[in-house]
């Protein structure tokens, strides 16, 4: 099943419970959240205390997507604010397996990210306790950048290697998602797709996600 994960990254924060509201009314399916702390990328966003507001503000579950150094130390924090599902950087993360039993520990889905030149065959060991994997089709730290194309292939090898082992992680793609490439990432397996500038860049947030959604779901019934 395809799902939208509006990205609030591109969101007008002065009236972000009326955009989240807007994106779901036009059929996201989860509010992706990206928390970054200006070291391990070159941004600064947003910490607990906006998480906590949008706990309250929407009912989809909350993705918080951890762009930062020492994820241990911050993980139960976010959870405890509201989020549902938590991703952490293989590249980020000193001991992989154990952080990812720590979100789950704390009752939230568990996700690992890999940057554009980090193979999928460094998830091989991780991979059977995984929720899903995140894939990211840019590199991370900023919104509204162009797609990187040899992102399809690391989807494509997790979809294969799902099916080899029998595992059930869902594949997520972060990164240039948009009317122009929504459709090659799904006929390359991705099922969850982060769309922040696509959706609340320019016009109405609603007909933005609809437009999306129709594409990626045209898409679907091309797959080979």
């Amino acid at each position: 099943m395809i799902e939208l994960a509006s990205s609030i990254l591109s969101a007008d924060f002065a009236h972000l419970a009326d955009q989240v509201r807007s994106a779901t009314e036009g059929g996201a399916a989860v509010i992706h959240v990206d928390i970054m702390d200006g070291h391990f990328v070159p941004n600064l966003t947003i910490g607990p205390p906006v998480v906590k507001s949008l706990r309250r503000a929407t009912d989809l579950p909350l993705d918080c997507h951890l762009m930062i150094e020492n994820p241990d130390e911050f993980i139960p924090v976010f959870i405890e604010a509201g989020a549902d599902w938590v991703s952490v950087h293989q590249e980020a993360t000193r001991h992989l397996n154990r952080t990812l039993h720590l979100i789950r520990s704390h009752g939230a889905q568990a996700g690992v990210v890999i940057n554009p030149a980090t193979p999928v065959d460094a998830l091989t060991e991780v991979l059977d306790i995984v929720d899903y994997v995140l894939v990211m089709s840019v590199n991370p730290g900023f919104g509204a950048q162009k797609f990187l194309p040899n992102s399809l292939h690391k989807m494509r090898k997790l979809a294969q290697i799902r099916a080899e082992r029998g595992l059930n992680y869902r594949i997520e793609v972060d990164g240039g998602i948009a009317l122009e490439t929504v459709a090659e990432v799904v006929r390359a397996g991705a099922e969850i797709l982060v769309a922040g500038n696509a959706v609340f860049g320019n016009g109405d947030p609603k007909t933005n996600a609809q437009r999306l959604l129709k594409a990626a779901t045209e898409a679907t019934l091309q797959k080979v």
